[in-house]
């Protein structure tokens, strides 16, 4: 009988059906065998049952071909008279539907280098779990494992099929792993590790306030603990002579399975690399990804000089389509239950691939096609050196040290638009260093394997098949060409989004776009966003405005010996810096300095007004939202704005009992955190919701700020918050002054110096 006959009125269990093996799995029995029933575990996902998202996978690229054959009707019933889905995942497995014939357990932790515990919890646990509930609902089916071929571990020569050698236990292993993360946990939370992480956090949040540099803090230590977990998965798998801490639990899972799979007939498939289809359900079909291609494509962009492997090593590639045709033979193929199968779905005996040879085919297929580059024409591919492992971890180690030490410089840099631009291209770097670290030590292993996978078992079983099963499921490794697998299928697949042209960014018109209505406050601040000046500049203003030669002199002697004092006190606390500054209106008569913003100071903060903030506050006030200024700069230099704004909220200076300015602030300043908790007050004062609202803000200590709406906007930004925002994914915007507007009004050295010390103040 043919493989259809062989599963005809089989129910068949499938883990895994929304990865990218199970996809595949399921396009082909939809297609293949309507006459084999298909139970699918599936975990729902947010709002979305198991179900719905086995609908949802209806549309994707895979079930193209079958809803142009039948129709998407016609798919949707497909799926609903072949398909049953058990909602659940491998945490605890529900009770199963009896009559269960065959099991397809291809579900698991498959990234490289995940989490041990993680590792242990999905690969180990939740085969045990599996079973336990397969047990528990009086089936014995066939039960077929896959696993991975690199179950090897760090072995050399040729593997043969069948069960691993190694007397690692899983038990102890699997009750490490379990413990690793308590004593993880705790040791991120001794007092040294808190004291480094809120070192750390506050180098970096000390403007933004305690609050933020508390959750910095935290984040900090969470990432460490993430850190550890990872290392000690990877530590510990290597140390026991396996690559990473995937292959180690698949290979405990494995031999779990030898010693505990019982009545149940066992297979274990043991695929290599699983890339692009060859053939099914199209040609380079394939789901995010996997292994190879994001070294393909940094190697395309020009991102990737070298990499630590050799040259005469085999890559063992497979494409998709042939692992699932496999599987679904082995499936029919019921070994006895003392004598568990194992098959190595590979190429590297029959068909091998070698690294030079990959680099070869890809190199050509960039060169013939290059990516285009934006504005720049095509991007050249670099020509490797293959100078070894030791040679390109140096130029790593070069490459992250010229990174930080850009970082730290440009954390120094004052906020401007040329610094921003550099701050770009700095996280693009790290973001190119950081992925050639990842990649190095995530394949480093992979890389220099020099082992072969034998696949004698695989071989029979596909000679065993009748020639019409041969045609249709075929997954001899030896019927394609490696130079039209990868120039003509991978690379065209796996790039073809890079090559789609990018439509140019539509102006962004607020209004256009928000729905008009009471609810929404708008907050803006002033000081370097709504406008380009700082409580330092307001106060040169109005204290030189009337001063002849001299007394200029003397003030910009004073405020120039005080520069350095008021830079230290901003990165700690910008509430510091106010109360300096204002300190110096000390014995101001309030009328005269009514009259000096009334003559002076408020014509030059007009001048410094950016248009573009301008249109914003007006775009929300026609949108019916409630616009709130908000800013550490004195009321009185606000009010040639207040118009614009339904609320002003600014700083006041104490009048003493001679009637005269003390130089203190009647309340403290809203700085840091007290902003983000004076903008919760006020949005229930006047019956705003903040999930809805926008802020608008240019300083790392405005974070508590941004962090307190939903949609906040991050406009002319200090490195810091540019930084935060490209992480976060707000938007950034610069508002640029009217052109031909000096920036030095009043001419001051003490000016200029502080615009250089990146120092805006107050905001």
């Amino acid at each position: 009988m043919g493989l259809r006959e062989r599963l005809a009125g089989r129910r068949v269990l499938v883990t895994g059906m929304t990865g990218f093996m199970g996809e595949a799995l399921l396009e082909r029995l939809l297609s293949d065998f309507p006459d084999t029933q298909v139970v699918a575990l599936v975990r729902p996902r947010g709002s979305h049952s198991g179900a719905a998202r086995l609908t949802r996978m209806l549309r994707k690229p895979a079930f193209g071909p079958l809803r142009e054959r039948w129709g998407a009707a016609g798919l949707a019933a497909a799926l609903e008279r072949q398909v049953q889905v058990v909602e659940g995942d491998l945490a605890s497995v529900p009770q199963l539907p009896g009559g269960i014939d065959v099991v397809i357990h291809c579900a698991g932790e498959v990234s490289f280098d995940p989490p041990i515990d993680d590792a242990f919890r999905i690969n180990v646990g939740g085969v045990q779990e599996l079973v336990r509930a397969l047990r528990a609902g009086g089936s014995t089916p066939h039960l077929v494992h896959v696993s991975t071929a690199y179950v090897a571990g760090l072995r050399a020569g040729h593997i043969a099929e069948g069960p691993l050698s190694h007397g690692v236990d899983w038990r102890v292993e699997q009750a490490f792993a379990a413990r690793v993360r308590e004593q993880t946990e705790d040791a991120s939370r001794s007092p040294e590790n808190s004291a480094r992480f809120r070192r750390a956090a506050g180098r970096g949040f000390a403007a933004a306030g305690a609050q933020t540099v508390s959750a910095e803090a935290e984040r900090l230590r969470r990432e460490w603990v993430a850190r550890r977990l990872v290392s000690a998965g990877g530590e510990r798998a290597q140390v026991l002579g396996w690559t990473d801490a995937y292959t180690f639990t698949k290979a405990l899972a494995e031999r779990w399975l030898e010693e505990n799979h019982g009545e149940l007939p066992l297979t274990v498939v043991r695929p290599s690399i699983i890339e692009s289809a060859l053939a099914r359900p199209f040609p380079g079909w394939i789901e995010g990804f996997k292994m190879a291609e994001p070294l393909i494509i940094a190697y395309g962009r020009g991102e990737l000089p070298d990499f630590p492997a050799s040259p005469d090593a085999v890559v063992d590639i497979i494409p998709i389509d042939l692992v699932v045709n496999a599987t679904l033979a082995a499936a029919a193929t019921v070994p006895p239950v003392d004598s568990p199968a194992y098959y190595t779905v590979c190429s590297g005996f029959r068909n091998p691939l070698r690294f030079r040879e990959l680099y070869s085919h890809v190199r050509e297929y960039f060169i013939a096609d290059p990516l285009p580059q934006r504005g720049r024409g095509a991007i050249g591919v670099p020509q490797w050196p293959f100078a070894g492992a030791p040679a390109a971890e140096a130029r790593l180690r070069r490459g992250e040290l010229v990174v930080g030490a850009a970082g730290r410089v440009l954390s120094q840099v004052p906020a401007s638009r040329r610094a921003r631009v550099w701050a770009g291209q700095l996280e693009r770097a790290q973001s190119r260093v950081g992925f050639l670290r990842r990649y190095s030590d995530v394949y480093r292993a992979y890389t220099k394997a020099e082992l072969v996978y034998v696949d004698d078992a695989t071989r029979a079983l596909y000679e065993g098949l009748d020639e019409a099963d041969k045609a249709d499921f075929g997954f001899d490794p030896k019927c394609f060409d490696w130079r039209h697998y990868l120039q003509e299928v991978h690379c065209p697949a796996v790039t073809a989004v890079l090559r789609k042209p990018r439509a140019a960014a539509a102006p962004r018109r607020l209004s256009g776009h928000l729905a008009a209505g009471d609810g929404v406050v708008a907050v803006f601040d002033l000081d370097g966003a709504v406008a380009a000046a700082s409580v330092v500049e307001s106060y040169l203003w109005m204290r030189l405005a009337d001063e002849g030669v001299w007394g200029r002199a003397r003030e910009l002697a004073s405020l120039a010996a005080a520069l350095p004092g008021y830079a230290r006190a901003d990165r700690r606390d910008r509430g510091h810096l106010m109360r300096a500054v204002y300190a110096r209106y000390a014995g101001v008569d309030p009328e005269e300095l009514e009259r000096l913003v009334a003559q002076v100071a408020g014509d030059v903060l007009l001048r410094r007004v950016r248009p573009a903030g301008i249109r914003r506050v007006r775009e929300h006030r026609a949108a019916g939202h409630r616009t709130v200024l908000l800013t550490g700069a004195l009321e009185v230099v606000t009010r040639p704005l207040a118009s614009l704004f339904d609320d002003v909220v600014a700083a006041r200076l104490e009048v003493g009992g001679d009637g005269r300015l003390t130089g203190r602030l009647e309340s403290s300043p809203l700085v840091g955190d007290a902003r983000a908790a004076f903008v919760r007050h006020h949005a229930r004062v006047v019956g705003a919701d903040l999930s809805v609202s926008w802020a608008y803000a240019d300083s790392q200590s405005d974070l508590p700020l941004l962090g307190a709406v939903g949609n906040p906007v991050a406009v002319n930004p200090d490195v810091a918050l540019h930084q935060v925002a490209r992480g976060a994914g707000w938007p950034i915007e610069e508002w640029l002054v009217a052109a031909g507007e000096s920036r030095a009004v009043v001419g001051s050295r003490v000016e200029r110096r502080w615009q250089a010390a990146g120092r805006g103040g107050g905001r």
